[in-house]
């Protein structure tokens, strides 16, 4: 995926436009390189699209403990949206890395977040309209030995 598919997922996600998907991509990479260690915030970026690497490298090897009024405090003042925007595309933005970097990967940067996080950084995929359902009702029965 490239930071052109990245920031389009966002912006549709967020239904906002592609200049303030861009601005909220940034201001979420760059709060959450603060808030998980270094070490994590490297593994992060290299997982990136060229364009967004620079965002997720953190500053410090300790990340910053923080919950989610400041995380969305911060987001909301870097990407001069109000808090509820900077929430939705928070979302948007955890949304679309699931699906751009490997499950283990996102669990690794999900993990070091606090528990209140989860409403927007929530480990499990998004609702897929009952795809998933379908493709599993597709597959035969599995069948038993005796």
């Amino acid at each position: 995926m490239d930071s052109n598919d990245f920031i389009g997922m966002v912006a549709k996600r967020a239904n906002t436009s592609s200049a303030r998907a861009t601005a909220l991509t940034q201001a979420t990479l760059r709060t959450l390189a603060e808030r998980i260690d270094g070490g994590e915030a490297r593994d992060l970026a290299t997982q990136l699209p060229e364009d967004l690497k620079a965002y997720a490298f953190a500053s410090s090897e300790t990340g910053e403990r923080f919950g989610l009024d400041v995380f969305v405090q911060r987001v909301s003042g870097r990407a001069e949206v109000e808090p509820a925007l900077a929430e939705i595309g928070m979302r948007a933005v955890f949304d679309t890395l699931r699906e751009a970097i490997p499950p283990g990967d996102y669990d690794d940067v999900v993990a070091q977040l606090p528990a209140e996080l989860e409403q927007v950084a929530d480990p499990v995929a998004p609702f897929d309209g009952g795809a998933a359902a379908v493709r599993c009702a597709a597959r035969p029965a599995p069948r038993h030995r005796r």
